[in-house]
């Protein structure tokens, strides 16, 4: 009796292990997918300004990775201080950040390294208008938002 019970027991144990290993792996290949998706959007929005830099300015030779970091990397005197992107979102954008002014925590700006940070079309929108508009005192243009997309893609 008890050697059934047993070999009961361990077949149990294997199918449930099998299960969950099953589980385990569409999880992961749910997140892996998630991380995929929202790194294509950022290359589909990223291709949505190129195309309308270029009908801004048919000169437009397409979007550069190297201007976006150097957009990225850009220090402006705002109040009298100096201040970049990567004043708040650090020098890496796969790092997390912190809000030089009230310290509040800001995730990763690059897609491979913040699912989320391209999810809604919206929600980039928005960011780009308030972020500019603190920044550089006005609106970016398509070439500048398609550039810094182009640059976010290519940290990993």
């Amino acid at each position: 009796m008890c050697l059934r019970r047993r070999a009961f027991n361990k077949s149990i144990q294997g199918t449930t292990i099998k299960k969950l290993s099953f589980i385990l792996a569409a999880l992961l290949s749910v997140t892996a997918f998630s991380a995929n998706a929202d790194v294509e959007t950022a290359q589909i929005l990223a291709n949505k300004y190129a195309v309308i830099a270029k009908n801004i300015n048919p000169a437009s030779t397409g979007l550069s990775a190297g201007d976006g970091k150097n957009f990225f990397s850009r220090e402006l005197t705002i109040k009298g201080k100096q201040v970049a992107c990567a004043s708040c979102h650090t020098a890496n954008p796969a790092d997390n950040g912190k809000h030089i002014i009230t310290s509040k925590p800001i995730r990763p700006l690059a897609p491979a390294a913040n699912e989320k940070r391209f999810t809604s079309v919206d929600t980039v929108e928005k960011n780009f208008t308030k972020h500019c508009n603190d920044i550089i005192g006005r609106d970016c243009t398509a070439q500048e938002k398609g550039n810094f997309i182009a640059y976010l893609l290519t940290v990993k």
